[in-house]
């Protein structure tokens, strides 16, 4: 991480749907004259006054003109910060010279991607230029992949406390979510498919749960992609949108800390439905759902102000050892995930690197693995999550 910068955070894309609530977050968790200095960034001056008028945000709040589609324009944005917090996606259309202009200036970077194609791209064009710079570079900062992400290490930290070891067979459970989709999540789905279908390599890093792993592949995993039922939870599963990105990051995160859940870590994620015939049925109904595909909604839509207030989720944790002992944990949230808790959480992702210059070390990380505890704390204490353990 470079200091000595003009700005702490520089939020790029502040116009945006995402990112206009990121910039209310930060105005109001952290002011404008406080120990985290932010500013605003976009394609037009003219729009970014409007947007922090809109947004009741004070007019010192500094104003920083830049065009992805200009390398000069990036280069001169990201060596202004310190931390370089973006939600212009989709990620592989407009992501890659950010990603590398940071890596080139040691620029510390947080986005919201769930593209894993992009993301295995980026470490290995990027990884050794940003190890090398002190550069910070950590993907999925949002509901893909925090609470996953961060709710796996939480429970390997109270299984290694109370049972004496990692849990090598880990179950994600989304037991409860109130949310909407906006129309970036689903510009970036798109993306991903329409490229998937150019390149059939695309298709196999999608399909690959070790794809951000560089080299090192584990024990096989779940597919997650039909209806099962839990017997040890009592209920049917139902398949999980996000667990395609989620999966990878998770692995990642144990491959980065020295895998720390152990060689043999399995893990798989999917949405509980319920007991008997009615939890079957609905599992079944999730599973032949297309609303993504099917939604026409366009990059800068997304829910209501009473929609993402209204919003929560709720995501069990289910742990076990080769022994057979097991441990549970959940992560709950306030807000819609996909944008009221997302934008907290990028938010404080940016701040707790910005704080903690020690916390990890050049190159191109995951939430957990850079930020772990640090990062827990900053979101119970401000952001609204909740992290427990259950039993």
């Amino acid at each position: 991480m470079s200091k000595n910068r003009e700005y702490g955070i520089v939020v790029y894309g502040a116009t945006g749907y995402t990112g206009r609530l990121v910039c209310e977050y930060l105005n109001n968790q952290y002011g404008v004259n406080g120990d985290v200095k932010w500013a605003m960034a976009g394609r037009s001056q003219d729009k970014l006054e409007a947007v922090r008028d809109e947004m009741g945000i004070p007019a010192d709040v500094p104003l920083v003109v830049a065009d992805s589609g200009s390398s000069d324009s990036i280069r001169k944005l990201v060596e202004s910060t310190q931390v370089l917090l973006t939600t212009v996606g989709p990620y592989q259309l407009y992501g890659s010279d950010v990603v590398k202009a940071c890596a080139e200036a040691g620029t510390d970077y947080v986005d919201l991607c769930g593209e894993p194609a992009w993301m295995h791209e980026m470490i290995a064009a990027h990884g050794a230029t940003a190890k090398a710079s002190g550069a910070r570079i950590v993907f999925s900062c949002g509901f893909d992949s925090v609470p996953f992400d961060l709710g796996v290490y939480f429970l390997q930290q109270a299984a290694k406390e109370k049972l004496g070891s990692p849990v090598s067979r880990v179950k994600g459970r989304v037991r409860a979510m109130k949310g909407t989709f906006s129309g970036g999540t689903l510009a970036s789905f798109k993306a991903t498919v329409a490229a998937a279908a150019k390149d059939p390599k695309l298709g196999q890093v999608l399909m690959n749960p070790f794809a951000l792993t560089e080299g090192f592949t584990g024990p096989e995993q779940p597919p997650g992609l039909q209806p099962i039922y839990d017997e040890d939870l009592g209920s049917w599963s139902a398949p999980f949108v996000m667990a395609t990105i989620n999966t990878k990051n998770i692995h990642r995160s144990n491959f980065l800390l020295g895998h720390d859940y152990g060689n043999d870590f399995v893990y798989d994620e999917m949405m509980l439905t319920g007991p008997g015939e009615q939890g079957e049925t609905i599992a079944n109904a999730v599973a032949k759902d297309t609303s993504m595909a099917d939604n026409d909604l366009k990059p800068g839509e997304g829910p209501s102000k009473e929609e993402r207030e209204t919003g929560f989720y709720d995501v069990l944790f289910a742990g076990t050892t080769a022994q057979g002992d097991s441990i549970r944990a959940s992560v709950k949230g306030d807000k819609d995930p996909g944008y009221g808790s997302t934008s907290k959480m990028i938010a404080e992702s940016a701040v707790c690197l910005l704080k903690n210059p020690e916390a990890a070390s050049g190159g191109i990380w995951t939430p957990a693995s850079a930020m772990g505890s640090l990062l827990i704390d900053r979101l119970q204490n401000n952001a609204g999550l909740t992290f427990q353990v259950e039993s």
